[in-house]
């Protein structure tokens, strides 16, 4: 009497598991078949006037004929004093890691996010960090160019750029 009960168990539990690695394999071909950006990639962007738009003359690194030089501000950054900044010219990695700047956030990874210049431009770029990388209260999907006043949020660490 105990067997065949024992049995039917064994296959239900059987049933269970391969429901679940049926769901976990959907789950990741979705993710697989999303294009690399997670949509359509947003347009670059610089300083905003009442329409929306953003004008070109914000984009460029010289300011009144003087080299300007980029640099992210403490916010709000866990063992760090508020205001502190970094400069970001030649650009930098942030995260937990041996990186240029060096978070102690528990939800950052060791090497969470990458700022490049692109000429005039300073980029910013998730490294594929297992929590993400927000811009502007946005969850950053590919790289986008940094305007001044932009907030970088990594975790529980927070940053404004300035140029």
């Amino acid at each position: 009497m105990l067997e065949p009960v024992s049995v039917g168990l064994k296959f239900a539990f059987l049933a269970v598991l391969y429901l679940f690695l049926l769901w976990v394999s959907r789950s990741a071909l979705k993710d697989l078949r999303r294009d690399a950006f997670g949509g359509a990639p947003r347009a670059p962007v610089a300083a905003q006037d009442e329409t929306g738009m953003h004008s070109a003359a914000s984009l460029g690194a010289l300011d009144g004929g003087a080299q300007v030089s980029p640099r992210l501000v403490v916010s709000s950054v866990p063992g760090l004093a508020r205001g502190m900044s970094y400069d970001v010219a030649q650009g930098a990695v942030l995260g937990r890691g041996d990186v240029e700047i060096q978070l102690e956030d528990p939800f950052a990874s060791s090497q969470h996010a990458r700022l490049t210049r692109q000429g005039a431009i300073l980029v910013i770029e998730d490294l594929g960090s297992t929590n993400g990388t927000y811009l502007n209260d946005e969850l950053l999907r590919g790289p986008q160019p940094l305007h001044p006043g932009d907030r970088i949020r990594i975790g529980d660490s927070t940053f404004t750029y300035e140029d």
